[in-house]
């Protein structure tokens, strides 16, 4: 998979990686010319007295090192823009994979996992490019142009770098078998740390609420203990490779000095050579060393390859239509025609056999006892789930041939949870149209019921939004994601709940407003509080994800058992 993925986008960057080569070449040409120079100073220059070529030779040796240094900057320049570059690209495409995803998928990878294989595996990769084209064409140069160039100065002495360089090799294979089962295990630990600390951070109220600090702070030791186990025992592979590397570089410098200085004092070798062959077998091993440091790297970013993979391999249950319909020839109207829907693994359907429809402008109530199926049932008009059975249409077309990008700009969604982004009220009302004029905002800020509390706020509009909205109360939140679905002008409004944290008070002002000013919008309403419904046109009662009932609020009180249960719940018998 990480050859896979470094191939499909590395590919876009065919020029800088053609730079990275010619460089990286030049550098190494210059690494190998260096030591034959430094051995003519010795043997024709220092040996006899020829102070002219000394300064001629340094001089040529000092070009080619300034030549050799530019050539390296350059590669790495290049290099660096090019890694960067695949970065920036995976990013994206895993974003835009994951931003098409339906609820199905995110919760099949988790949203922890998902931040970690787009930032930290990501990086993995990315680290990997910018090493392994710095070091592509200069690793292998120096190894084998350094065997060659050594031969050359003298072949009675190579037995060493026989004995060496497959001596390291098969100590790093030994290494590296044993680290790639580590680096998965470490990005598995990784996304437990992300999922407890996100979910503590995203929960702290709850968790203060219920007295939990110290349950949930021994929750995250545990796996931030499981990722430093893992941690050490990669830590330790490490550290043992470079003192064994190195161990290896210096026997087989001290073989060189030792056989070698038997040859210069028998006149076999002169001294000039001994010192080139040194150098050679330093940059052999050094070549052998880079090569190790990028196997090193490989393990575990292929393993963060891997997971990228899965994401971008991922297809969302929400396919876009070949030939998607754009036109709603009934705008507004909502029809549920047998529709059923079965969660992945489960055994039973959570809703099954609902039959009902909503013409333009009219507003239709769900209610039933928890876990009866109502968010699931209006999460199909958005087509944030696909039905299993039956159909759904909006604006006359069913939600699985429309167009999503037409279809979402004609449904305002209102979440049980409703979340607002880092920003300002502004933006956060702008989000589904921000060509949005200022008065257009503070007109649904009076249908939600949000202008007084805006307006005691520094900079009002301006005024600043923490993620996820923590800056302000569940009932400001509330009214400023339905002011949010307001400024949006679709044709259908959902709310899932939305009045929740309302009182009764501004919760009949909201209701009202809505009724006044968007006549012609049709509303999709789930309610827990029967007070918000009593009104509506129709009303359809859930139980077990069944339709149990459907009408208005005077029918359904004389034929529905289940509605009536409800309502005498919460108004009394009077009801």
């Amino acid at each position: 998979m990480l050859v896979k993925l470094l191939t499909r986008y590395l590919s876009r960057y065919r020029a800088l990686l053609a730079g990275v080569l010619l460089f990286q070449f030049i550098a190494a040409i210059a690494s190998l010319f260096l030591p034959r120079l430094n051995a003519d100073i010795i043997d024709k220059g220092v040996a006899t007295g020829d102070t002219n070529f000394i300064w001629t030779t340094g001089s040529f040796m000092l070009a080619i090192s300034l030549g050799q240094i530019i050539a390296s900057v350059v590669a790495t320049y290049f290099a660096a823009r090019a890694a960067m570059s695949v970065g920036r690209d995976i990013r994206l495409d895993v974003y835009g994979k994951v931003s098409g995803f339906s609820e199905r998928e995110v919760s099949k990878f988790g949203p922890g996992s998902l931040i970690t294989r787009n930032t930290n595996d990501v990086q993995q990769v990315q680290m990997l490019a910018m090493m392994g084209a710095t070091m592509l064409v200069s690793a292998p140069l120096l190894a084998i142009g350094g065997i060659v160039m050594a031969l050359q100065q003298d072949v009675g002495l190579s037995w060493l770098i026989a004995v060496a360089v497959p001596l390291l090799l098969i100590i790093v294979a030994l290494i590296i078998s044993r680290m790639v089962p580590l680096f998965r295990s470490f990005q598995i630990k990784l996304d437990a740390v992300n999922r407890v600390l996100r979910e503590q951070l995203t929960g702290v109220r709850v968790v203060r609420a219920f007295v939990r600090e110290e349950i949930e702070e021994e929750r995250f030791r545990g796996a931030n203990t499981d990722i430093m186990v893992v941690g050490r025992k990669v830590g330790s592979l490490f550290v043992l490779m470079f003192p064994v590397a190195m161990l290896v570089l210096n026997v087989t410098v001290v073989g060189v000095i030792w056989f070698g200085g038997i040859q210069v004092d028998q006149g076999g070798v002169e001294i000039g050579t001994l010192f080139a062959f040194m150098q050679y077998v330093g940059q052999i091993l050094m070549g052998v060393l880079m090569a190790t440091f990028m196997t090193i790297m490989i393990p575990r970013a292929a393993v963060s390859a891997e997971r990228i993979g899965e994401v971008l391999a991922s297809e969302s249950t929400l396919t876009r239509p070949e030939n998607p319909i754009s036109v709603f020839s009934e705008p507004g109207t909502v029809q549920f025609d047998g529709v059923e829907f079965t969660y992945p693994g489960a055994e039973s359907p959570v809703i099954k056999g609902i039959s009902f429809g909503a013409a333009r402008g009219e507003t239709v109530a769900i209610v039933g006892s928890t876990g009866a199926g109502k968010t699931t049932l209006v999460s199909l008009l958005p087509r944030l789930f696909d039905v299993t059975g039956g159909e759904v249409r909006v604006g006359g077309v069913d939600v699985r041939q429309a167009d999503l990008d037409h279809l979402w700009k004609r449904i305002g969604l209102v979440p049980q949870r409703p979340f607002l982004f880092s920003g300002t009220i502004a933006s956060n009302l702008r989000f589904g149209r921000e060509e949005a004029t200022d008065e257009e905002l503070w007109a649904a800020l009076d249908i939600a019921q949000g202008r007084d509390f805006v307006e005691k706020m520094d900079k009002q509009l301006d005024a600043v939004i923490a993620q996820g909205g923590t800056n302000v109360s569940g009932g400001q939140r509330q009214r400023l994601a339905i002011a949010r679905a307001i400024v949006h002008q679709p044709d259908i409004l959902i709310f899932d709940d939305s009045f929740s944290a309302l009182d009764l008070t501004t919760d009949a002002r909201l209701r009202q407003a809505l009724w006044r000013e968007l006549p012609d919008t049709t509303k999709i309403v789930v309610a827990q509080r029967v007070s918000t419904i009593t009104e509506a046109d129709r009303i359809v009662v859930l139980e077990d994800g069944r339709m149990v009932g459907l009408g208005t609020h005077e029918e359904l009180l004389k034929d529905s058992e289940t509605y009536r249960e409800i309502v005498q719940s919460q108004l009394g018998v009077e009801a």
